[in-house]
């Protein structure tokens, strides 16, 4: 695993911290109950938060809670934190519970979110122009199927889903026929058989997910994904059309109970400064996803690993 990319994007939070007064530990003797939501990558997330609380000195409990409906229980004290909440994926009672001032933001997590078009890094070399979106009009017969003929073949998500890959296909005017996935796993199998017989292959694929690290896939750069590109044809290289640019950007950020800061001062300090990598986060996915790894285990080693990385953000809150 790396273990320096984490370090760059802690170091600016623990240089600003380290320059106040240690924050006062607080209620050491109440646990600081974190959320565990539906996915892997959340548990590395917070477990990592988590251990760090552990080392200043704090006791931590998880408890299980859906993304969607969680911030009522934050709003009412009985979850303390949450620590990877994606905007293109947040209830509307996120945005009450923020104005009741109930539950206060914590900043970034700085996990590179995205979603797109992608392709495994081979397919560049069937393709040259690569990542350019505009290379894909001359190399579409190379990913053309008995299906698809003579379009190229994109695998877009499931179905249920919906048809993201195939909007851009059609806003882009890319000779491309999107065909959906039959699942998430589907998808990984897709990306498997063309990384290991090193065939052409275009995807609709998200990050952070551990397979964008086992098989070394590129986005394709597209037309930012800007509001205007949305609703207005006239937006975008294809004046007729809307969806002729990249997905819309995620922002992935922490959210805390407002009582937090008074009761675990340090903490809250902690949890505000704590930044995570993509490049760490999918390693520590495919560990436990693939490799069958405890979600404990797996961050214990990492943690053990990289405390030059998150040890700095610590003693910055409580030193």
């Amino acid at each position: 695993m790396k273990k320096t990319t984490f370090a760059c994007l802690l170091g600016a939070a623990a240089l600003v911290a380290g320059t106040a007064n240690a924050a006062e530990l607080g209620a050491v003797d109440q646990p600081i109950k974190l959320a565990i939501n539906e996915w892997t990558g959340q548990h590395v997330t917070t477990h990592i938060a988590g251990e760090m609380l552990k080392a200043a000195g704090y006791k931590v409990e998880y408890v299980t809670a859906g993304m969607l409906n969680q911030f009522q229980a934050i709003a009412d004290g009985e979850i303390h934190a949450t620590l990877e909440i994606w905007s293109s994926n947040v209830s509307d009672e996120y945005a009450i519970k923020i104005s009741e001032g109930t539950v206060v933001e914590l900043g970034d997590l700085e996990l590179a979110a995205k979603e797109g078009i992608a392709y495994p890094a081979h397919v560049a070399e069937l393709c040259p122009g690569l990542p350019a979106w505009e290379a894909l009009k001359a190399c579409a017969p190379l990913f053309a199927t008995a299906e698809t003929l003579p379009a190229g073949r994109l695998v877009d998500y499931p179905a249920d889903w919906g048809t993201p890959g195939a909007d851009r296909m059609t806003g882009l005017e890319l000779p491309f026929k999107a065909v959906p996935a039959g699942s998430e796993g589907a998808l990984i199998a897709e990306l498997r058989a063309s990384t290991e017989r090193k065939t052409p292959l275009l995807v609709t694929f998200w990050q952070p997910h551990w397979a964008m690290s086992a098989y070394d896939v590129k986005f394709v750069d597209l037309p930012a994904g800007e509001e205007a590109c949305f609703a207005d044809p006239a937006w975008g290289p294809n004046p007729n059309a809307i969806n002729d640019c990249d997905f819309a950007p995620s922002r992935i950020f922490k959210a805390a109970w407002s009582g937090t800061a008074e009761t675990w001062p340090a903490a809250y300090e902690i949890l505000s400064n704590y930044t995570l990598n993509v490049a760490d986060q999918q390693p520590m996915m495919g560990a436990i996803d693939v490799d069958g790894g405890k979600v404990k285990e797996v961050v214990a080693a990492w943690m053990e690993a990289n405390e030059a990385s998150w040890r700095p953000v610590v003693d910055a809150a409580i030193k």
